[in-house]
């Protein structure tokens, strides 16, 4: 028999983990500003004025993601009357997790699948498909929402914020030193007597276009391995707040059998939703790419975890 796993030694690891990961992915982002700095030669004044931009474009962001999230998908309020059960599993969990009831919607699609959105508990949603209803029972729709509830708990649309920041500068670094580093032929270095300096700035300015180069591959991985990590942990934090985790691992087993695609998923907003909108995390193991882990190892994740406290 396997080994069960502890709820909060899983918590703890995932969020270590994620805090972990950003720490890493936000030094690598000084690094190569630090590069650029000694290659062109400039102040500080450039890096607060690129930040301000970037920090300026999420926050207008993040402060309507709830609205074009439910739009950009077709989710409308849940009808009180037709979707009553609906209604009352969500405001039972609510309840079990210490937050006020969110808002709940529905999307017109027989695609059985879920999103919970909102910068905070206060303002969140969550909207579930007409297929995941049909093909859920009552078990097992509670889990899937407790799934949904944790996201917002955990404050993972925060935390998906910071990576797309993290994201953005890269990126905005990138297109600026390709911009002046190659089609104007490179910029002016830092006056240095030494030869040792100019040698240091050869090898930052290499390192540089490197990173630039690579950038859009460093944003797709710091977005899916961030999205992995809460996925395990809406899992494990889901599973605490029904006290139950079978009823999660079970839906989950269901969705696994599935392979119809969202049509209004894109991958800017697939990590929202509790299974891969494209039907990828139904393959035995995930891509460095992939936004959403394998549902055969979160199900089994799920089978081992134990609810107790590890104190007792």
């Amino acid at each position: 028999m396997p080994e069960r796993t502890h709820l909060y030694r899983l918590i703890s690891r995932n969020k270590w983990g994620t805090a972990g990961f950003i720490f890493l992915m936000s030094l690598l982002l000084g690094l190569l500003g630090a590069g650029m700095g000694a290659y062109f030669g400039w102040g500080w004044e450039i890096y607060a004025l690129f930040g301000l931009g970037i920090v300026l474009y999420n926050v207008v962001l993040y402060f309507n993601s709830d609205r074009i999230a439910l739009a950009v998908n077709g989710a409308k309020p849940a009808d009180p009357i037709r979707h009553r059960q609906l209604h009352n599993i969500v405001e039972e969990v609510a309840i079990a997790a210490g937050l006020p009831k969110p808002r709940v919607y529905v999307m017109d699609t027989m695609v059985p699948n879920a999103f919970a959105t909102g910068r905070k508990p206060e303002k969140a949603a969550i909207a579930v498909t007409e297929g995941l209803l049909k093909m859920m029972d009552r078990e097992e729709l509670q889990g899937v929402v407790a799934h949904e509830m944790a996201h917002i708990r955990n404050y993972d649309i925060l935390i998906m914020t910071i990576v797309a920041i993290i994201g953005g500068l890269i990126i905005l670094l990138r297109d600026v030193f390709l911009r002046f580093g190659i089609f104007f032929g490179g910029g002016r270095r830092r006056r240095s007597s030494s030869r040792g300096g100019g040698q240091a700035g050869a090898i930052l300015a290499i390192v540089g276009i490197v990173l630039a180069i690579l950038a859009p591959v460093l944003v797709a991985l710091i977005r899916s391995a961030v999205s992995r990590q809460r996925e395990y942990l809406a899992d494990a934090s889901g599973a605490f707040i029904v006290r139950n985790p079978n009823g999660l691992a079970s839906a989950l087993e269901k969705l696994s059998g599935t392979s119809e695609k969202l049509r209004t998923a894109s991958n800017a907003t697939a990590h929202m939703f509790i299974s891969s909108p494209f039907a990828k995390d139904r393959r035995t193991s995930a891509s460095w790419f992939a936004s959403h882990p394998p549902l055969r190892e979160r199900v089994e994740r799920l089978r081992q975890l134990s609810l107790t406290d590890s104190s007792e």
